[in-house]
């Protein structure tokens, strides 16, 4: 089996879209419930995922075999497909708040006076083409993606980084524990990244040292969302609740926009392109785990089927996001610990013939 994804491409993957996958919403609902303390609510969810990133990276250390084969090995063909079939149903599960919230992000910063579904509809054909190609698409999209980020990240942060005010954290931890902790629960269901890794498993080679730079890499993802909230609140402070769409906020004050106008939506705009991949790579997990619950190999009948049922849901829940997120906060996160926390740390006691 040839190789799909480089090491190199999935930590570009970890850094970015781990970053861009949280600045939409994530900001203001963290501000809602741990105030000046929700750097420590986003420290808490980072650490416990950068540790089972490492577990599974470190596991590929071990084995050469994909995560479907170390199931099917150790419970037989069934069961590993049924378990394929709950990991297509996460990742929808994963890919549906990301969705509407890009869909409301994109409509109200880049086009209010048109109507919301018209605008968002487009973007499906791109998602259709993109969830039907396999892991050798999604890396080549991260070597693309890279120096867009760095650059729009550049913007964004230059633009903002004069107007943090410091003293909007402090005092420091006055927040009581069990909100700054119940921020880290209430907001689980967006950490979901060492389920990627369980499925690029067996598909990269593995060289010693590359579970230290996969780790590395996520911890570098976690750093710029931990930098961005602390842009936006140090901004902000206690209005930070009220301030939707974080990113197209945290640079609206630098002082040359009066002079020519929102420069800052030209490095918005380029990093919506970012978005859209981070966004996509949940679906084309999700066509992925299709294909081998189901043993059909043509993926471009599942993602268009996938995307059509994602379609519908966008018409008929339309406007419902902020219940969405909700159901998804209330309920959702027991799901992502057993999917993103605990079975990837189960991964370690499938039976694996041990690497040469």
């Amino acid at each position: 089996m040839g190789m799909k994804i480089s090491v190199r491409q999935i930590c570009f993957i970890l850094i970015m879209y781990t970053a861009v996958s949280k600045f939409i919403v994530y900001p203001t609902v963290l501000s809602h419930y741990s105030g000046r303390d929700l750097l420590f609510s986003a420290l808490a969810d980072f650490a416990v995922q950068a540790v089972i990133v490492w577990a599974v990276s470190f596991l590929c250390s071990r084995t050469d075999k994909t995560f479907f084969a170390l199931l099917e090995g150790t419970f037989g063909n069934i069961t590993a497909r049924i378990i394929f079939g709950l990991f297509a149903l996460f990742f929808i599960v994963c890919a549906v708040i990301p969705l509407f919230e890009q869909k409301v992000y994109v409509h109200a910063i880049f086009y209010d006076a048109l109507p919301a579904l018209s605008v968002f509809l487009p973007f499906f054909g791109f998602a259709v083409y993109a969830a039907a190609k396999g892991f050798q698409n999604i890396g080549r999209c991260a070597d693309i993606c890279l120096p867009i980020f760095i650059v729009s990240m550049l913007f964004i942060f230059a633009m903002s980084i004069s107007e943090i005010k410091w003293d909007n954290f402090l005092p420091v931890l006055k927040t009581p524990a069990k909100n700054v902790l119940g921020a880290s629960v209430l907001t689980a269901f967006r950490f979901f990244e060492p389920c990627w890794l369980l499925m690029f498993m067996g598909h990269f080679k593995y060289k010693k040292g590359d579970a230290a730079k996969i780790t590395l890499s996520y911890a570098g993802g976690a750093l710029i969302v931990l930098l961005f909230l602390a842009a936006f609140y140090g901004m902000y402070g206690d209005m930070a609740v009220t301030r939707q769409f974080a990113v197209s906020k945290i640079s609206l004050f630098f002082p040359a926009i009066d002079l020519i106008g929102r420069i800052d939506l030209i490095a918005l705009y380029v990093l919506e392109i970012v978005m859209l991949f981070a966004m996509i790579i949940n679906v084309q997990l999700c066509v992925y785990c299709i294909s081998k619950c189901t043993g059909y190999k043509n993926k471009t009948v599942i993602s268009i089927a996938l995307n059509a049922a994602l379609i519908i849901m966008l018409i008929l829940l339309d406007n419902k996001l902020s219940a969405l997120i909700t159901i998804w906060s209330k309920w959702m996160w027991i799901a992502f610990v057993l999917f993103a926390n605990v079975i990837p740390l189960l991964a370690w006691t499938l039976r694996r013939r041990e690497k040469k």
